[in-house]
């Protein structure tokens, strides 16, 4: 039935995706060019409403139980509206605020969807009381906004939202998670489906009606699959987020440094970075894929070790990010405090 269902949402995706096109360029939902982008013509968006359509066959033809079931449905059409109304219109940030916290808050409420506690790994626990529903609103609103970050090129966040998903449905069958294995499968095939439209050079965009979606459905799923039982499966779904959650970061460390504001877009994000050091656009995107690729691997080895070996993980794991990070410009040219080290190292031992 699964599998039927997979295909089903699949060949959806794929015949929804060109009706869709048509229908954005009839609202208006299109996305010019100008200094900030990298297209060079009138882009249809919205492409993203076709995935929500796909997902929501597929959801009622298995029909998946879970007591958060309800609340994340509800919590999804407050986002895929919003996506939809600034993809035609182009609403304000404190708008698309306020609509990521009221979905928060729908899943949290309605769904029961939040992090209570963690276990320490060295004995105890972490009570976060109070800060509970904070927290769980804070990943929801902060990885839905992480996905939209990289939505800057081709397919780049629809084949990142794709790994992440492997990576998530992928443990929650380790862990016999069954609806976050079955919502997450669904989720997957109806972004692959869209894909085929998206990837460089692009017919469609999702806009933020895909990006925001995606964003909050992973976000959800990920606390579903891994939440509040012990620290390892609390920095789990970080670390299969890791390109989007990096990204993110290092362009609020960005915006500080440069005393921007955070909400001010600028061209310095990863994909930004890889294009200005001559990579193309199809090269930028799969490198990309391949970095989520393996943050995803190093999620599954994470789970698997023990922990010494998780916290070793970590460690190879930061240096790599940084190493990264300094060697693209992610922050700015001038900021590579570790690649500096190396050198005046590599330096004083040559001249010994």
């Amino acid at each position: 039935m699964l599998l039927m269902t997979l295909i089903i949402c699949f060949l959806s995706s794929i015949l929804l995706t060109p009706m869709i096109k048509k229908l954005a360029f009839r609202l208006g939902a299109t996305d010019r060019p100008n200094q900030r982008k990298v297209h060079a013509k009138i882009m249809p968006r919205m492409g993203g409403l076709a995935i929500f359509i796909s997902f929501m066959i597929g959801h009622f033809i298995m029909d998946p139980f879970s007591p958060s079931h309800t609340g994340i449905l509800l919590g999804s059409l407050v986002i895929v509206i919003t996506g939809i109304l600034d993809d035609m219109y182009e609403l304000s940030a404190q708008i698309k605020l306020f609509s990521q916290i009221a979905a928060a808050l729908i899943v949290i409420l309605i769904g029961g969807v939040h992090v209570d506690f963690i276990n320490l790994p060295f004995g105890g626990k972490l009570e976060f009381g109070p800060f509970s529903i904070p927290i769980t609103i804070l990943w929801i609103v902060g990885v839905t906004n992480a996905i939209n970050l990289i939505d800057g090129l081709d397919g780049l966040a629809a084949g990142v939202s794709s790994i992440a998903l492997i990576s998530i449905s992928g443990m929650a069958i380790v862990m016999g998670d069954v609806y976050v294995m079955t919502i997450g499968f669904i989720l997957l095939v109806s972004t692959v489906g869209f894909l085929f439209y998206n990837f460089y050079p692009a017919k469609i965009f999702m806009g933020d009606t895909g990006a925001l979606f995606l964003g909050y459905m992973i976000a959800v799923l990920s606390l579903l699959g891994f939440k509040g039982v012990t620290f390892i499966s609390f920095i789990i779904p970080i670390i299969i987020l890791g390109v989007p959650m990096t990204d993110t970061i290092f362009a609020i460390v960005r915006r500080l440094v440069n005393k921007t504001p955070l909400s001010a877009p600028d061209k310095s994000h990863l994909h930004h970075c890889f294009l200005n050091l001559g990579f193309t656009h199809r090269q930028t995107v799969l490198m990309i894929y391949a970095i989520s690729a393996l943050f995803g691997l190093a999620a599954f080895i994470f789970s698997l070790t023990t922990m010494w070996g998780s916290l070793l993980l970590i460690t190879v794991i930061l240096l790599s990010i940084e190493l990264i990070v300094e060697s693209v410009g992610l922050v700015g040219k001038n900021y590579r405090p570790l690649l500096n080290m190396l050198r005046g190292r590599k330096y004083v031992k040559e001249n010994r």
